[in-house]
C-alpha cells in the first residue's frame, strides 16, 4: 500500500467499476486501508445490477468505461443516488492514489451531511422561535384582557412561563451553535 499501515476507517460501502485486471486486488487493499466494504463490478451489466441492489457511499468508475458508453454512464450516475461519484483513469492512478481519492470523497460526504444537518436544524429552530414567540405574545395579550376568567389566569401564566423558558433555551442554543461555528467556547462549556 505504501501509505502506512493504520486503518483510516470510513463509514459506507464503495463500488469500484473497472475491467482492469488489478481492480480486485486494489479493492481489497482499499477495504483494508479504509476499513470498509469494497465491491467490484468488472462489466457494465454487473455495475448496473450492483447499483440497483445496494446503496454505496462512493462509486468509482474507470474513465474508459464512461467514455465508451455515455448513455451507460448517465444511468450509472443516476443509480448512484447520493453516492459521491469518482471517475478515475486506472492506467495512471495507482491504488494509493485511488485510496486517497476515496478517503477524500468520504470526508467530503461527511462535511456535506453535517452542513445539511446544520441547515435543517437552523431552519427548524427558526420555525420554533417564531411559534414560541407567537404563543408567548398571545398568552400575554390574553392575560392583559380584563375579561379573562380568573380560573384561566394561572394556566395562561404557566403557558407564558413555559414559552419564555423555551424561547430562552432556543436563544442559548443559537448562541452556543454560533460560538462553536466560529471556534469560541460557549458560556456553558467555559463555566
Amino acid at each position: 500500500m505504501g501509505e502506512g499501515t493504520e486503518t483510516d476507517a470510513v463509514d459506507g460501502e464503495v463500488l469500484v467499476i473497472s475491467a482492469v485486471h488489478s481492480a480486485d486486488e486494489c479493492a481489497r487493499a482499499i477495504g483494508a486501508r479504509l476499513g470498509c466494504e469494497v465491491a467490484v463490478a468488472t462489466t457494465r451489466r454487473e455495475a448496473l445490477v450492483a447499483l440497483a441492489s445496494a446503496d454505496f457511499a462512493v462509486v468509482v468508475v474507470e474513465e474508459s468505461l464512461v467514455e465508451g458508453d455515455s448513455a451507460w454512464a448517465d444511468r450509472v450516475w443516476e443509480l448512484a443516488g447520493s453516492a459521491i461519484p469518482l471517475q478515475i483513469n486506472f492506467a495512471i492512478s495507482g491504488c494509493d492514489r485511488l485510496t486517497r481519492e476515496i478517503k477524500a470523497a468520504f470526508h467530503r460526504r461527511a462535511r456535506e451531511r453535517a452542513m445539511a444537518r446544520r441547515l435543517i436544524s437552523a431552519e427548524l429552530e427558526d420555525e420554533l422561535k417564531t411559534s414560541v414567540t407567537g404563543l408567548l405574545l398571545e398568552s400575554e395579550l390574553i392575560l392583559e384582557e380584563p375579561s379573562t376568567p380568573p380560573l384561566l389566569r394561572p394556566k395562561l401564566q404557566h403557558m407564558a412561563l413555559l414559552a419564555k423558558t423555551l424561547r430562552e433555551r432556543l436563544r442559548r442554543s443559537s448562541f452556543e451553535a454560533d460560538a462553536e461555528a466560529i471556534g469560541e467556547p460557549s458560556r456553558q462549556a467555559a463555566g
